[in-house]
């Protein structure tokens, strides 16, 4: 007689059909492997009878204790991938023919937490765009990247894939292509402006500056890749003893809270960041009430712990 197969076996099925039919990347593959494994080690420990057998007995009460016990150990953004891994796995098998239905269809993902923006003072930021202060190219490059970012709010990845024929100096702009190869303009502040002609001065002794090349480049003379912008970002908000995990994501959320504390409103700084959405640029009130909120805690003679009666 042949042994019941293990759930084992259906996950390594399924894996097979997301290798060999869906194309999936290998990494891919292994975040399901391991997040389907999990699951069957929780069966194993909590519920031996399932791992053997159909599948089918396993219901949706089985997979909210699953999530339950996951809560305990990650965050809800972990917990809501290994839970959209239970449902592609029981997808599969519904489809096969081997369930009858999803039992991970009608599990709640649990909500997000919502994390404010981390953003820098404007003391912090003039103090982090003061640090690069000699005339060597790379640090003439790097005190531009920071100006840049600062002056214009753009995503990491728009600012790495900026060519020179993006820069319109007379206009004092920038043509960014954004999310889903939208395009939009961007107005540059002054000090960026300054920052990336001194930037091309030392460049213009090497080599010829064409539109189509890269506006920013490594010491190979390479475009420079994300990674190493966000480390040089890293690196000068070290030297500049800011104590914060300064990104340059810290840097565009930067410039829309400081647009917002000088009186922009909030159309104009969705444009500015090309958020399609209104409610994308709606957190930045937040940041703002936070800050007024302090403000008027530490000047307000009658905010808490102020104008009470001494005995």
């Amino acid at each position: 007689m042949k042994d019941a197969p293990d759930l084992k076996e259906f996950i390594q099925q399924f894996l097979n059909f997301l290798k060999n039919e869906k194309n999936h990347a290998t990494n891919t593959i292994i975040s399901y492997k391991n997040d389907l494994l999990q699951f069957h080690d929780f069966l194993l420990k909590e519920y031996n009878h399932l791992t053997k057998g159909s599948p089918d007995k396993i219901d949706y009460l089985i997979i909210r204790a699953f999530v339950s016990e996951l809560m305990a150990y990650y965050s809800r953004a972990t917990v809501g991938r290994k839970l959209a891994s239970l449902r592609s796995f029981f997808a599969y098998l519904s489809k096969k023919g081997i369930v009858a239905k999803n039992p991970a269809k009608i599990v709640a993902t649990p909500k997000r937490e919502k994390k404010l923006p981390s953003f820098l003072t404007v003391d912090e930021a003039f103090r982090l765009m003061e640090v690069p202060d000699d005339d060597t190219i790379l640090c003439l490059r790097d005190k531009a990247i920071l100006e840049l970012f600062y002056s214009s709010g753009l995503r990491l990845s728009e600012l790495a894939s900026l060519n020179i024929g993006n820069i319109d100096f007379n206009l004092e702009v920038i043509k960014v292509v954004g999310k889903g190869s939208k395009e939009r303009i961007v107005p540059m502040g002054t000090k960026a402006i300054e920052a990336i002609k001194e930037y091309f001065k030392e460049r213009k002794r090497k080599e010829s500056l064409l539109a189509d090349s890269p506006l920013f480049i490594n010491n190979r003379g390479e475009r420079i890749s994300t990674r190493s912008i966000a480390r040089i970002v890293k690196k000068w908000a070290n030297k500049a003893y800011l104590f914060k995990n300064v990104s340059p994501h810290t840097l565009r959320h930067t410039f829309a809270s400081h647009l917002l504390g000088g009186g922009a409103d909030l159309r104009t700084i969705q444009e500015l960041l090309g958020h399609v959405s209104l409610s994308t640029t709606q957190k930045y009130t937040h940041i703002s009430m936070e800050n007024i909120m302090k403000i008027y805690d530490t000047a307000h003679p009658r905010s808490k712990g102020k104008g009470e009666e001494v005995d």
